[in-house]
């Protein structure tokens, strides 16, 4: 029988490793000064009655390609925020998703809104580049720690004052974003060892979250009235890249996304 094949996720995480290891090189962790800048809180802008999406620049995926050729973060960020986005996510990745650090620098000098640090947070030296980046908050995946280094990256995300969205995929994921406390917990609905989305990840974890921790739902999210599905069932917000990327006019289609049709989504 033939090995199966290694899943994205663990080749993206080996990607990871070699990149963090460049870049330590260039530049020690003693060198990265944290912006100037006081955190702005993601936590707190996701937090109002109101259903709240994460808009996020990002060029390409592993699974869709090429999602818009040549787009700049100054063209896009503030046509999201114009449109209404509560918070912005930059996919910093490189060899992947064609991101990088100079995104997030772009990315903060083009808007007043929380900018979350997208990528596969493995090691502390990469909080210390977002936050000297400009970065207000990290994620971090469960799928990709073990215990002990969640527990640690989340803690020194604390101390350098970045909020953390700790992205889940199951219940036992669930259960260890909640053993460090968790303020914000992202459900990805897509399967990261094959790049499978399922919405309905989202509705089958809820039960296990506690009231007060706020939670997004990422990928596959669909219009309107998706939004206020999982609104309904307690959603605070929404995580939204490729669609918007990918549409002709991305600020006309948050726009729409965020209740232009019959009613407003609240």
């Amino acid at each position: 029988m033939s090995a199966a094949p290694p899943s994205v996720l663990a080749e993206i995480l080996r990607s990871t490793e070699r990149e963090i290891g460049r870049r330590r090189a260039a530049r020690p962790i003693e060198a990265l000064e944290p912006a100037p800048q006081l955190p702005r809180s993601l936590r707190d802008a996701l937090a109002g009655p109101a259903m709240s999406v994460i808009a996020e620049f990002k060029r390409r995926s592993p699974s869709a390609g090429v999602i818009r050729e040549g787009a700049t973060v100054a063209e896009i960020v503030p046509v999201y925020e114009a449109a209404g986005a509560a918070a912005i996510s930059v996919l910093t990745e490189g060899p992947h998703f064609g991101g990088s650090l100079d995104d997030l620098r772009a990315a903060r000098a083009a808007c007043r809104l929380p900018l979350l640090r997208k990528d596969f947070v493995i090691d502390r030296y990469q909080l210390h580049e977002a936050r000297a980046a400009g970065a207000d908050a990290v994620l971090l995946i469960v799928a990709a720690l073990d215990d002990r280094r969640l527990g640690e990256l989340h803690g020194e995300a604390t101390a350098l004052g970045l909020d953390t969205l700790i992205e889940v995929h199951d219940r036992d994921e669930v259960a260890r974003a909640l053993a460090v406390d968790a303020a914000l917990i992202g459900i990805n609905n897509r399967d990261l060892r094959d790049f499978s989305v399922d919405v309905n990840r989202t509705h089958a974890l809820l039960a296990d979250i506690p009231d007060g921790v706020i939670v997004v739902s990422e990928s596959g999210i669909g219009g309107p009235s998706q939004l206020r599905e999982f609104a309904d069932a307690g959603v605070s917000a929404v995580l939204i890249g490729g669609s918007l990327m990918g549409a002709p006019d991305p600020g006309r289609a948050l726009a729409a996304l965020l209740g232009s049709d019959e009613r407003p989504i609240l």
